[in-house]
């Protein structure tokens, strides 16, 4: 399919020959001798690229080029002018052209201009692409409602340049929220830098941080750039930060405040532009009140707070959540996709999941391995996902011993499970129901149906 390209000139001289050359170079060419007769064939035909003469009766080729890029800006608009000036250029170029050529019209120069805008937008389109991927891998998924209230606080803040906190029990995806925020911001086409507090060595975290200079220190053969100067206008994402010594968290809170740091070493003083992130698994108010963690840096950190719900707390995203870590084993494994049955997502849906989605995801990447056939059964789960289904709730080995169905074993365990999650609550029926992710008439059905 050749690329199309729209010709807008008062002239027909103009029109006439370049429309000529252009279709022997092999371009398809639609014409328009004005602003509006521009934007209707625009909408109509959408074509790759515009050619527009600045100079044009009635609507001229700046307010022209407005009105382009106000609703189509990934068409690129090269500008031919008989009157070119710097001020001309400089305006059109703010507004969205990608060149301007002057007349007379060099054929070549025309060609060498069109063909660098259209390798110019297939860049765009293919990062537009890879972006869009990007966001989809570090999606958060699930429609549970702790799940739609995360993904509406991640859309709010993410447009802004306010650091946030996030908070979260181990393996609830903490990280991925971090990704998702960087790429639906301002900054997703600057670095995502993380940093895992907890692993680096007290020691070492300051020079991990902001770098240091050759010679500092025996170790240091090499100048190093630290994670802050990396981030550059990006984010820097402080993963765990709660597990830093006071004296790190000191550094850490002088440079945040003051906005600049210099290298282990160095004399030159380096400016913070990077948008900060933090994450922590712990109570950090809690661990402000033990004296482990500095109250100044957690006020600094906290303007946007976002608590990243347990998978307990949203056990309606079970099923999706697997459905999606079977389709990506599939692709990493190159290996046809396997399905769960629905007695496996059952028993699956009534654990605990401590781990949260990182166990989650490592339990279904080994079953998709290790399943001997296509189809993933109850038989497939490992203990202790699939052990002792009736231990601690009531349901002795007699009783476990005279059902013979899974359907009525399921009906036994959840009657089990719902009066041993009342007994916990009070009786509150509502609080019942949040605790187990179920919806209060769905309990009320429920204790209908066992009376």
């Amino acid at each position: 399919m050749f690329p199309s390209v729209l010709i807008v000139d008062d002239e027909p001289s103009i029109l006439q020959s370049l429309s000529g050359l252009l279709y022997d170079e092999g371009f398809e060419v639609i014409t328009a001798t004005n602003g509006y007769e521009a934007l209707k064939i625009i909408d109509s035909e959408s074509p790759d690229l515009v050619l527009l003469d600045i100079w044009m009766p009635g609507m001229d080729g700046i307010e022209t080029l407005k009105e382009i890029k106000k609703n189509n800006a990934f068409i690129q608009v090269i500008i031919i002018s008989g009157h070119g000036t710097i001020e001309t250029a400089v305006k059109a170029t703010k507004l969205g052209a990608f060149d301007l050529i002057e007349k007379p019209l060099s054929i070549d120069k025309v060609i060498v201009a069109i063909n660098n805008a259209l390798n110019f937008r297939r860049l765009e389109e293919e990062n537009r692409y890879l972006r869009k991927k990007t966001i989809e891998k570090h999606s958060i998924n699930g429609d549970s409602s702790p799940t739609v209230a995360l993904k509406k606080q991640i859309a709010i803040a993410a447009p802004t340049d306010a650091w946030i906190l996030i908070t979260g029990e181990n393996g609830t995806g903490k990280e991925l929220v971090a990704r998702t925020i960087h790429q639906l911001s301002t900054r997703a086409d600057q670095p995502f830098i993380d940093v895992s507090c907890a692993a680096i060595p007290e020691e070492l975290i300051e020079s991990e941080l902001f770098g240091h200079e050759k010679g500092v220190f025996t170790e240091a053969t090499n100048k190093k750039r630290g994670k802050f100067e990396l981030a550059g206008n990006g984010t820097i994402f402080l993963d765990e930060v709660g597990d830093m010594s006071l004296k790190t968290q000191a550094k850490i809170l002088r440079v945040l405040q003051e906005q600049k740091f210099q290298r282990v070493g160095g004399s030159r003083t380096l400016s913070v532009n990077a948008r900060v992130i933090a994450a922590s698994n712990k109570d950090l108010e809690r661990e402000i009140e033990k004296g482990s963690f500095r109250e100044d840096l957690y006020f600094r950190l906290n303007v946007i707070p976002i608590k990243v719900p347990s998978l307990r707390n949203r056990c309606e995203d079970i099923p999706l959540l697997i459905e999606t870590i079977l389709d990506e084993s599939a692709k990493q494994n190159h290996s046809k996709r396997k399905e769960i049955t629905r007695e496996a997502l059952d028993i699956l849906c009534a654990y605990s999941w401590p781990g949260n989605v990182r166990e989650l995801k490592n339990l279904v990447e080994r079953m998709a391995i290790m399943a001997e056939n296509d189809i993933i059964d109850v038989s497939d789960i490992p203990a202790p996902y699939n052990s002792n289904l009736g231990e601690g709730l009531g349901l002795g080995e007699s009783q476990l011993f005279i059902i013979d169905h899974l359907k009525d074993a399921k009906k036994a365990f959840e009657k089990e499970f719902i009066q041993k999650k009342l007994l916990q609550h009070d009786n509150n029926v509502a609080k019942t129901a949040e605790s187990i992710g179920v919806k209060q008439s769905y309990l009320h059905k429920k204790l209908k149906s066992t009376h």
